[in-house]
């Protein structure tokens, strides 16, 4: 049986499956690191840590650069001077900080991947509801999605702060269900993390995984979506759309 068929509606998650965002995560984070005078992380590790928020990705970036500044200590042969503040304080400093630069890197540090726009105009213009679900703080959401020209195509979204469980949590989408009033295994997401597979699969959703984005450095095929994709536009053909129709939308 092809789970396409009864497809009414479409939710995507945004960072590693429709923007390149890690530009502007991997500056927040290490400027936050920096403000702290802890070791900066670089953009091949912050990808690994991407995908299950702003509180998570702290405590990630935090434990890592705590532990590299350990070892770079020890290595120099001088022991590592502890700070007097609590862990838990200092990650809510890290926190405060990352949000504070974020601000100023979100927009220039992310980047549609591609035939993003293309195939989000076929899918609109095909009468599909589309929605958003993602774990990223919600009052980045909005501003970025406008700044990226996509924020029409979204009958709905859901971001970090919206919900009390974020993904792989089904509340997100289970959220989307109720909204666009149809059944879950009526609702296709599409993601690129084994987060956005778990979330599906607790919903009673059918999802897609694509190949390209950041899943922690894990292979997408390893947590078994229905269909896997290795490019954004493969979606069409799936849903019934050719790519034809996906370049007169992108021509007009």
């Amino acid at each position: 049986m092809n789970k396409m068929q009864s497809i009414q509606g479409i939710a995507f998650d945004l960072d590693g499956t429709l923007v390149d965002s890690a530009p502007g995560l991997t500056a927040a984070v290490d400027s936050a690191l920096y403000a702290l005078e802890l070791p900066q992380a670089g953009e091949a590790r912050v990808v690994t840590w991407i995908g299950n928020g702003a509180d998570v990705l702290m405590e990630r970036a935090f434990n890592w650069a705590r532990q590299e500044r350990t070892s770079q200590r020890a290595a120099q042969g001088k022991p590592d001077v502890g700070h007097d503040i609590p862990q838990e304080e200092q990650i809510r400093m890290l926190r405060k900080l990352f949000n504070r630069y974020y601000e100023e890197t979100v927009e220039e540090g992310s980047f549609l991947f591609p035939d993003v726009a293309q195939t989000l105009a076929a899918l609109h213009a095909k009468g599909l509801p589309l929605a958003l679900v993602t774990n990223k703080p919600t009052p980045f959401v909005a501003p970025l999605l406008e700044a990226l020209g996509i924020a029409q195509y979204f009958t709905f979204v859901v971001g970090g702060d919206d919900v009390v469980n974020k993904k792989p949590h089904p509340e997100p989408l289970l959220l989307v269900c109720k909204k666009l009033n149809i059944q879950p295994y009526e609702l296709l997401f599409v993601g690129d993390s084994r987060n956005d597979i778990l979330a599906a699969k607790a919903a009673g959703s059918v999802c897609v995984g694509m190949t390209y984005g950041y899943n922690y450095g894990e292979a997408i095929t390893a947590s078994e979506p229905d269909y896997v994709f290795d490019h954004f536009k493969d979606l069409l053909p799936a849903l019934g759309l050719s790519h034809s129709e996906n370049q007169e939308t992108k021509n007009d």
